[in-house]
């Protein structure tokens, strides 16, 4: 994911949640800096990820406002994860019929 992007939802997510203005102007200027050529190449593995990374800047540590909405909105995040991942592990272990291949490499 890209990281410019990543901001992004989290900015609507965190403007969806009623965050402090001191929130989003983190968000803002974190975004800005993303927004520069040199950093065009930066990516994250998830929206999770980005958003503990701004739960440990100087703003955040320092405004127990600020660092209070980014873990609000992490807690919702880690809740979506783990019923994605609870719908993954339904799907993959619904039973499915194996292919012929698999039961001629078993005989051997």
């Amino acid at each position: 994911m890209n990281v410019q992007e990543g901001l992004q939802e989290i900015g609507s997510r965190l403007r969806d949640n009623g965050a402090d203005p001191a929130t989003l102007k983190l968000v803002d200027a974190i975004s800005q800096r993303a927004a520069l050529p040199a950093a065009a190449s930066a990516s994250a593995g998830s929206l999770l990820q980005l958003v503990r990374l701004l739960m440990r800047t100087p703003v955040a540590s320092q405004n127990p406002v600020v660092y209070n909405d980014l873990s609000g909105l992490e807690a919702d995040l880690e809740e979506r994860a783990v019923e994605t991942r609870k719908r993954i592990e339904e799907e993959e272990s619904k039973p499915i019929p194996k292919l012929k291949k698999y039961y001629k490499k078993k005989d051997k």
